[in-house]
């Protein structure tokens, strides 16, 4: 409730909320949303204007364009939520583990961390694809792999840091379960770094599928995915650059959205950043004052 009372106060944070709160609904419930057949071939519209029926036009198999628009939000936002949960998942587990028991286990953790985190993620990425083939299951199985190691050593780190506080160390002296612990005073203190991880992880992870998928190592066709769309468009991306705007603008506004997001949770999360930007809308508000007391003086 606290979280969700400063978000709403923070301008610049409810207008990316609400983008990516109907992008999921309307990526959710795309038959409903979407005009026609997403795959759907009619070649007597071949690359069509737009029109009342088509209001992006259609593309060289004469498919709607914003059908395709509307079902891609799912390979490229709901399925990546998908594997970012997983990987946050495997992440949380095993960086609270190696944080709280540290010792061997964390040793052991920590060494598996390394290995993975010593490739560059693109690197990584490419050689589990080229070991898996493409597709859209192996590129989200290929996300989770790669990104579990760097959660698990952020939420290490974290758990380290508040597993040295005072009532977190009379808990251990009083006998009470480890994992009780664990699940009543860590995690809720923790929470709040996880949830800015995963929504700056976000946007990075859906510009890294429509890469891939720009370069054919994606889901395949006929299925609708932006990525993709952009590369069936660039060959008339001169003479028929709405083709490309359509899912050029689908991700650049949806990657934005959760990167503006990311930044106001951070703020809503942390009372200090809360301080800092409320004292420095005080002084914005103060300064027009004193300009508009100027303006007033001059006319005088």
């Amino acid at each position: 409730m606290r979280i969700m009372k400063n978000l709403c106060k923070d301008k610049l944070a409810v207008i990316p909320l609400v983008v990516i709160i109907v992008m999921i609904i309307v990526g959710l419930f795309a038959p409903f949303f979407a005009p026609h057949d997403p795959n759907e071939v009619n070649m007597g519209l071949r690359y069509a204007s737009p029109s009342w029926e088509h209001l992006l036009g259609n593309d060289h198999l004469g498919r709607c364009i914003l059908s395709r628009l509307i079902y891609g939000i799912r390979p490229s936002v709901l399925w990546v939520l998908v594997a970012l949960f997983i990987s946050i998942l495997v992440g949380a587990t095993l960086g609270f583990l190696a944080g709280y028991f540290r010792g061997k286990l964390d040793a052991f953790i920590m060494r598996i961390c390394d290995i993975m985190l010593s490739f560059p993620g693109y690197v990584m990425t490419l050689a589990i694809i080229g070991i898996l083939g493409v597709g859209l299951e192996n590129i989200l199985i290929a996300f989770i792999l790669v990104k579990w190691a760097w959660f698990t050593r952020v939420i290490r780190t974290s758990v380290m840091q508040y597993s040295e506080l005072e009532y977190v160390k009379f808990s251990k002296a009083a006998g009470i379960n480890d994992l009780k612990i664990i699940y009543k005073h860590l995690v809720p203190v923790t929470f709040s770094d996880i949830a800015v991880i995963s929504s700056s992880s976000i946007g990075s992870m859906i510009l890294q599928i429509s890469g891939f998928s720009f370069l054919g190592l994606g889901i395949q066709a006929p299925n609708a995915e932006w990525g993709m769309m952009l590369n069936e468009a660039r060959e008339v991306m001169f003479t028929r650059p709405e083709l490309v705007l359509g899912p050029g603008l689908a991700i650049a506004i949806t990657v934005l959205a959760f990167n503006f997001f990311a930044d106001a949770l951070q703020v809503a999360l942390d009372p200090k950043l809360i301080k800092s930007k409320n004292e420095f809308d005080k002084k914005r508000e103060t300064s027009k004052i004193n300009l508009q007391e100027k303006e007033v003086l001059n006319k005088l």
